[in-house]
């Protein structure tokens, strides 16, 4: 193919010569030595998500992120449960329409993309509403990289007895997480995140007691959480159906150049560094940003279209992927936007080279 663009987007991402290396052998996925991946690929989720293997487990999924959320939701959620969705973007939207093909009893708080969930009206609901028995959000929206407040969110929760689902998929593992110091019992992400792996397969971290209740609820034969721990747990890592082999060992590459970079708070470290040379450098070339510093994430950034005459999306996009770049269109259906992320194998001199793309295409009125 030549030379390639370079990924800006909330994932996939772009991943480094040494995690698509290792995708050069096949795999058996009964074998003990891919087994064997399998289960330190486990653990380290557990490290990684500061939990405990006394407490917590790590079951992996095929599918990418909405398959996890799915066999969450369907899994764990009792037939008499009741959902509580906090929603402010597609993703908490997406939890909503899952939860109504599955039959799932639920109630929706939302929020504008540019608020942040409200803690305060969390309590309120969940006081007003005492069938609610589980409550599902998500940490990073990417629909405009807003970062809700997940520590004192999770706390109202536990508070009130709550279970806690959290939708970590563009979070986890670039944003460092206290699963069970916080009281998570639901954590769920995929692996072409910002732990830098390739699509092909979900993860969610459990509480081990709360996961142990939920047999026979599952929806879905292959979706099924459940049936899918105890089968990696029973026989050392295989999976029920056919694994993403490939996948499974970039994974696991990937985990270990997280290690090695110093860990999510120093890969966390080059996200900020990373998202706050982007919104320095639009803001000299005349874009602006759609949420307030305060609200941002160090994912994904959204800007507003500028308002020079000839600008459209579309030449952009083509100007820039021209020159080795690919961003993201926006989400939002009431303002002109679009997206631009900052993780994956993406460092400083890439957020410089971009936005002197960026600048020499506004500098040209889009010309």
């Amino acid at each position: 193919m030549g030379d390639h663009y370079l990924l800006l987007t909330p994932g996939p991402l772009s991943t480094t010569p040494s995690v698509k290396a290792v995708m050069l052998k096949d795999w058996c996925t009964w074998d003990d030595s891919y087994k064997h991946i399998v289960q330190l690929i486990r653990s380290k989720l557990l490290h990684v998500g500061r939990a405990s293997e006394t407490r917590y487990t790590s079951v992996l999924m095929q599918g990418s992120g909405t398959f996890g959320i799915e066999a969450t939701i369907g899994t764990v959620i009792p037939q008499d449960g009741k959902l509580l969705i906090l929603a402010n973007g597609a993703y908490g939207k997406r939890i909503e329409q899952i939860a109504g093909i599955l039959g799932i009893g639920y109630r929706t708080l939302e929020f504008a993309p540019n608020q942040i969930i409200d803690v305060e009206q969390v309590n309120i609901v969940m006081k007003q509403d005492p069938a609610i028995t589980h409550v599902a959000f998500v940490h990073c929206e990417t629909t405009t990289g807003i970062l809700n407040p997940l520590e004192q969110l999770v706390e109202a929760i536990k508070r009130h007895g709550k279970i806690a689902i959290v939708d970590a998929m563009s979070s986890f593992g670039g944003i460092p997480v206290e699963v069970e110091k916080w009281g998570i019992d639901y954590l769920v992400s995929s692996s072409n995140k910002c732990i830098q792996g390739v699509p092909g397969f979900s993860f969610v971290l459990c509480n081990k007691d709360e996961l142990a209740k939920c047999k026979h609820n599952a929806r879905s034969l292959s979706l099924d959480l459940y049936d899918q721990w105890q089968v990696m747990e029973q026989e050392e890592g295989k999976w029920r159906f056919t694994s993403p082999t490939h996948v499974v060992r970039a994974f696991s590459q990937a985990l270990l150049e997280l290690e090695a970079e110093g860990g999510v708070e120093r890969r966390y470290v080059r996200y900020l560094e990373n998202q706050q040379t982007l919104v320095h450098l639009m803001e000299s070339a005349g874009f602006k940003t759609y949420l307030p510093e305060a609200l941002q994430s160090p994912i994904i950034t959204t800007f507003r279209y500028p308002e020079f005459e000839h600008f459209s999306f579309e030449s952009m996009y083509l100007f820039l992927k021209e020159r080795g770049y690919v961003i993201y269109p926006g989400k939002l259906s009431d303002v002109q936007v679009f997206r631009i992320g900052s993780i994956g194998d993406v460092h400083l001199e890439d957020m410089v080279g971009l936005c002197a793309a960026i600048l020499s295409y506004a500098t040209n009125n889009g010309e």
